[in-house]
């Protein structure tokens, strides 16, 4: 039996993403109507593809949480001079800088090895970000956001999260365990998997005991690994879980035609592949 509801909602999920992506030029030039500040940086990796996606984004994040101090897209390399241009002309605290122009030269040379020669292409950009954030120099309350994160009115509790006095970061909680079993050695080292698309630092993680694992078991990334270096380097740091009524990632609605998760309420949702149509149905909201 054809399931109506899931083929309906990724037809017009795919329509509003071509229509989005046609007139992109134009939905840039209409004014976010946000006037507050928020002490915060915000940092989103994504590429030439992802343009469309990425712009949403932006525009979700400063319409319901506010104008940052700065929102710097990190591109794979792939992005236009035309795009770049593009995303600098959604407000004026938005950058576009390459990854490798801000990566720390003194990064393990085996992690530049991945980024750049990896012949699985989706493993190769995640080295590419994972480099990039190893490299972020952490001096305010600083925020990681994937371009397929919509942003809701309950975004403000970021603002909160952000002005805590504490300096633990906070991490998104993944909806299963996708992980590189090879690195995770300890009887607890599966536990509450963090999702790496999304998190809150106050300072910068120690990145180095994850990675000698790295160094030490793995011949060859998977997709995981990186996400894996991020799930160890959050535990080590203390790091505490967002809570998962507000922060969303669970794509247990993929095949029916509503988005379950949407509303006033929560903060955000991440739209993991799985569920990458609905990030369409709820542009705007």
């Amino acid at each position: 039996m054809v399931n109506i509801g899931y083929h309906s909602s990724k037809i017009q999920g795919n329509f509003i993403s071509n229509l989005y992506s046609k007139i992109v030029d134009k939905i840039i030039s209409i004014p976010i109507k946000q006037s507050r500040q928020v002490n915060i940086n915000v940092y989103s990796f994504s590429c030439e593809r992802d343009l469309a996606v990425q712009v949403a984004s932006i525009r979700s994040f400063i319409r319901h949480v506010g104008v940052p101090d700065k929102f710097t897209v990190i591109s794979d390399g792939s992005y236009t001079v035309k795009s770049r241009k593009l995303l600098r002309q959604i407000h004026a605290c938005v950058d576009v800088v390459n990854w490798q122009d801000i990566a720390n030269q003194e990064i393990p040379n085996y992690i530049f090895d991945y980024a750049l020669n990896h012949p699985h292409r989706p493993t190769m950009a995640m080295w590419k970000r994972l480099a990039a954030l190893m490299s972020l120099n952490i001096d305010q309350p600083t925020i990681y956001t994937d371009a397929d994160i919509l942003f809701f009115p309950g975004a403000t509790d970021l603002i909160d999260l952000c002005n805590s006095p504490d300096n633990l970061p906070w991490y998104l909680p993944d909806c299963k365990p996708s992980l590189d079993e090879r690195i995770l050695i300890e009887s607890n080292d599966k536990l509450n998997p963090v999702n790496a698309g999304f998190f809150i630092l106050k300072q910068q993680l120690d990145w180095h005991k994850p990675l000698e694992r790295v160094a030490k078991f793995v011949d060859s990334p998977i997709f995981y690994t990186d996400q894996t270096v991020v799930h160890l380097a959050m535990h080590n740091a203390d790091a505490k879980p967002l809570s998962e009524d507000k922060y969303i990632i669970n794509v247990d609605d993929q095949f029916v035609y509503p988005d379950r998760y949407a509303s006033y309420q929560i903060a955000l949702r991440h739209y993991v592949n799985d569920v990458r149509h609905k990030f369409w149905l709820n542009v705007g909201v």
